[in-house]
Formats: structure tokens, sequence, C-alpha cells
């Protein structure tokens, strides 16, 4: 697979999904304590989300990056549009902001403080996928 046709599954990814992220690993199984994090915030709003394993091949990270501006994995983009890493999520999840960039009401029973992990079925989009 060439790089444009990386850039263009990336592309094709943020367009066709509401919200997907970018992240080393999947939901099931992340592969750092940034990723787990975004995810398990994620998990508590109970909106559907996709994910991208950028580990398989370093040119998704390196096209995502010239994409997006932003160096740092994970990555989240909501209805197109990159919303940030995990510090950004974190902080958004507990002022309320994640909830409303969401398009959703928070439950009611999400903690206030950002979860650190847990264990997901979102739909992860794997690089046979075409990243």
């Amino acid at each position: 697979m060439s790089d444009t046709q990386i850039r263009e599954a990336i592309q094709e990814a943020i367009r066709d999904n509401d919200v997907v992220v970018f992240m080393k690993g999947t939901p099931q199984q992340p592969m750092c304590g940034f990723s787990a994090r975004t995810v398990a915030a994620l998990q508590e709003m109970q909106t559907p989300f996709a994910a991208v394993d950028i580990m398989p091949d370093p040119r998704i990270r390196q096209e995502l990056s010239g994409l997006s501006g932003w160096p740092t994995i994970p990555q989240l983009f909501v209805k197109g549009e990159l919303v940030g890493g995990c510090d950004i999520i974190v902080e958004m999840y507990e002022s309320g902001e994640l909830a409303q960039t969401l398009g959703i009401e928070a439950p009611q029973d999400a903690p206030e403080q950002a979860p650190d992990a847990a264990a997901s079925a979102a739909p992860t989009l794997q690089p046979e996928n075409r990243l």
C-alpha cells in the first residue's frame, strides 16, 4: 500500500465515522496508557466510536500526523474535526465538554473523573481495511 493510499484511507475513516480514535492498539487491547484512558473516557460516554490501530504500519502515524498537524497518539476526531489527544479528552470529559462535543447528554452514572482504562467492543478498523 502506498503512502497516498494510506492517507486516503485515513481521510475516509475520518469522513465515514462520526467519532473515530486513532490509537496504539485496539479498544480491546490498548498498547499504551494514553490510548487506554482515551478509550475508557469514550466508553463512559456510551456513544459508538470507531478505532484505528496505528501500530501495524509506521506510515499510518506519519500520514495521520501530516493530515492533522498533531504529533501525538491517540487522536480523536468528531464529525471530521480533530478534537485532540488524551490530555485534552480527559479535561473535556471532566468539564462536561466531551459530551457536548459528541452531541450527547453525559450519562447520569458517569464518574466525575475520567476513568483510567477499560475494555471495549468498539469496531476496530485494521490495516487490511485499507489502512
